[in-house]
């Protein structure tokens, strides 16, 4: 699974919108879409933000685990 992909099912399974989303994280709306469409990755921060907002590992966000748990 990609990195949007990911990032599209959490957002989904917490029942946010994209604009919610990045209120939510500090992030602009385009910039949830874009990550999201795989258009662009995110900066370090704005991952870092995305995976404490979802409490989960920086790996499962990325789409390298399937392991949601933090270690």
């Amino acid at each position: 699974m990609t990195f949007g992909e990911r990032l599209r099912q959490l957002r989904t399974e917490k029942g946010l919108t994209q604009k919610q989303l990045a209120v939510e994280t500090g992030t602009s709306e385009r910039g949830i879409q874009n990550y999201e469409m795989g258009i662009r990755n995110p900066a370090f921060d704005a991952l870092l933000s995305l995976a404490d907002y979802f409490d989960v590992s920086l790996d499962y966000l990325c789409g390298r685990s399937d392991v949601r748990e933090r270690r």
